[in-house]
């Protein structure tokens, strides 16, 4: 019997699938913490993956 597969991930090419990553921004708190933001990819919104392509589609009426 044949075993179900799963489509592959698309990675997004923008991160390379590291979409969050945080950024000192020098200098430590009163606690001695690191000060940090975390940047998100812009082209992911952070999720590390892009959608699928929809196929192109001709034109109705050709």
């Amino acid at each position: 019997m044949a075993q179900p597969t799963t489509p592959a991930v698309r990675v997004c090419s923008n991160c390379d699938g590291f979409p969050t990553v945080r950024v000192t921004l020098g200098g430590r708190d009163r606690r001695g913490n690191l000060r940090t933001i975390a940047a998100h990819c812009p082209a992911c919104h952070g999720t590390g993956t892009r959608p699928a392509r929809h196929p192109l589609t001709a034109p109705a009426g050709r």
